[in-house]
């Protein structure tokens, strides 16, 4: 049986003859290992001032690979570590939905009959009401806690 292919070397053959998926992969995986690694390569701190570098354009002579804003903060490092907290509330926050949105379908799917034409209708009705709006309260009500912003991005999002 050692010539024998399974599954998943079909799908890699299928996934690798698609040009743009690869690309997709490539881009993904380069701005994740920036995000995590692009502040540890700079020389510079998130919050750093550099009063002598002050609006400065992107050069690597200043070492400030995409310049400076009018504080000196260098927005390479900054770039990234806003691009960690992307990816972070993107990460988390669909962790959050796909438990509920499985735990609530598998519930509704087990009750059946009334019970789920009723978890259906609640469901109707929260996909009538704008998502900006529920981050919106979500934002106030929390006062901006990052971690209960993922989780009620989260529980926004399974709908």
């Amino acid at each position: 049986m050692s010539g024998a292919k399974g599954p998943w070397h079909d799908v890699l053959e299928r996934f690798l003859r698609r040009r743009d998926a690869v690309a997709g992969i490539a881009l993904l995986a380069a701005v994740t290992a920036m995000a995590v690694l692009g502040p540890m390569v700079s020389p510079h701190a998130v919050d750093a001032l550099d009063w002598e570098h002050m609006g400065v354009a992107p050069d690597a002579v200043s070492r400030h690979w995409f310049g400076t804003d009018r504080l000196g903060r260098d927005l390479f490092v900054r770039t990234f570590a806003g691009t960690r907290v992307s990816l972070a509330i993107g990460l988390l926050a669909t962790g959050v939905s796909l438990v509920i949105g499985v735990t609530y379908g598998a519930v509704a799917g087990y009750a059946g009959g009334r019970a789920e034409e009723w978890m259906m209708r609640a469901v109707d009705a929260l996909y009538a009401l704008p998502y900006v709006f529920f981050v919106i309260v979500a934002n106030v009500v929390f006062d901006r806690d990052p971690v209960l912003v993922f989780l009620s991005v989260g529980a926004i999002g399974w709908l």
